[in-house]
């Protein structure tokens, strides 16, 4: 069977706008992003939090911690967006009947959103306990015999200095959640993979379609892994990580 080379498709209007398909295309890969970014956002800041709670002495926070890393980590991703979207608004009234007025593209971000933030979440957690360990002892140590509080030990010196170790596994991590980002196809949401897929069925030119999607994600990927990289080089803890060129 021959494989259609052809990509003048892309340049033909779409069905959905007068723009040629590699712009609407182009469009889904704004939704990508802005997916991403907000996703990131959200895991990183509940990631330093359950992370951090993982190293606390007191059991019952620890063990808090430790079920959220579990159950987020552990249910595929796919059946967390359909419990979000699907689940949730049955178990809160007031949600679904906001859902239900709201325009279908805001509840889908939103879903898609709370979802990949909260699954990431747990991965970047289990990174911030093990930045946070593998710091020497002496350096608790010494923010204790300076009089500083746990929580004042915690934000001046312990998750300074971790943040700066588990750069290089955040960089892995915000350009995973780029790629994990095409699991929002599932409810609809206009990202990337879902309007290659529209084009694809529309001009029945797949291949063109998820060629140019292919060569979008690795365009993001590599503007991700570059910002990061600069972050990273930027930040690097001597003695601890390599600084890298």
């Amino acid at each position: 069977m021959a494989i259609n080379l052809d990509f003048s498709s892309l340049l033909e209007p779409g069905l959905f706008t007068e723009d040629p398909w590699w712009l609407y295309l182009l469009g889904g890969a704004g939704w990508t992003i802005a997916l991403a970014v907000a996703a990131f956002a959200l895991a990183l800041a509940l990631g330093l939090v359950i992370g951090t709670l993982r190293t606390v002495r007191t059991p019952w926070i620890r063990h808090f911690a430790e079920a959220w890393i579990e159950l987020f980590r552990n249910i595929p991703l796919i059946v967390q967006i359909f419990v979000w979207y699907f689940v949730v608004p049955e178990l809160i009234p007031a949600y679904k009947s906001w859902m239900i007025a709201a325009d279908p593209l805001t509840t889908q971000f939103l879903s898609a959103f709370l979802c990949l933030g909260l699954f990431t979440s747990s991965r970047v957690a289990e990174q911030v306990r093990a930045g946070i360990e593998s710091i020497p002892k002496g350096l608790p140590a010494a923010a204790r015999a300076l009089g500083l509080t746990t929580v004042q030990s915690y934000r001046f010196v312990l998750l300074p200095i971790a943040f700066r170790i588990i750069l290089p596994p955040l960089t892995s991590e915000s350009m995973n959640l780029v790629k994990n980002t095409a699991v929002a196809i599932t409810i609809g949401l206009p990202e990337l993979t879902m309007r290659a897929n529209e084009m694809g069925e529309n001009t029945f030119q797949f291949f063109a379609a998820y060629c140019w999607a292919t060569v979008l994600y690795i365009v993001i990927s590599l503007a991700v892994n570059r910002l990061m990289t600069t972050v990273e080089a930027r930040c690097a803890v001597p003695g601890f990580i390599a600084r890298r060129a």
